[in-house]
């Protein structure tokens, strides 16, 4: 959570100074700065150390800061531009993510998405050849199965640039983490 990291340098806090006025480990201190979500108790702690609101340490557009959140929008919508092209649909996030330093666990839901987008296409293409190579299947509805996904991950990429332009990063779905 990049707001812990941003409160910790504004009171001048190491990781360890804040570890021991909050008795959360250093170790889960630097998995939270990492991107981890924190849990409840922890989140309190954190709060209190820090003189701030449980709220303001969670990732909503308000804390994210507009730099952030433009960097979302932009991973979410790389993938739309690589739709037809499935491996780049992946990479093109990835790379922006490692090469801005945007590793977030909005962005990493995304790049997810991705990632089961494109399981998808491969067994989409898996079954039209299966139609088409043991039943003898030469129809043009098997191209409707192709069109089928993209069409379905450009308007998944559609819905979910809506709910981040609106701030609405917790509504990112479907809720996967694979990476």
């Amino acid at each position: 959570m990049a707001n812990i990291l941003l409160l910790r340098e504004k009171l001048n806090l190491t990781q360890d100074e804040l570890s021991e006025k909050s008795g959360v480990s250093v170790r889960t201190i630097q998995r939270i700065e990492a991107g981890q979500v924190p849990s409840g108790y922890t989140l309190k702690a954190l709060a209190k150390s820090l003189g701030v609101s449980e709220s303001e340490l969670r990732d909503t557009p308000e804390n994210l800061g507009s730099k952030h959140l433009r960097w979302t929008k932009i991973i979410n919508l790389s993938s739309l531009l690589f739709v037809m092209l499935p491996p780049l649909n992946l990479f093109v996030p990835l790379i922006i993510i490692l090469a801005k330093k945007q590793d977030s666990p909005a962005n990493r839901q995304l790049v997810s998405i991705q990632i089961i987008w494109t399981l998808i296409g491969i067994l989409l293409l898996m079954l039209i050849l299966m139609l088409n190579d043991w039943y003898g299947v030469q129809s043009k509805q098997t191209m409707l199965i192709a069109l089928a996904w993209p069409i379905g991950n450009t308007i998944h990429i559609l819905t979910n640039a809506i709910k981040i332009s609106n701030g609405e990063l917790s509504h990112i779905y479907p809720r996967i983490r694979i990476f």
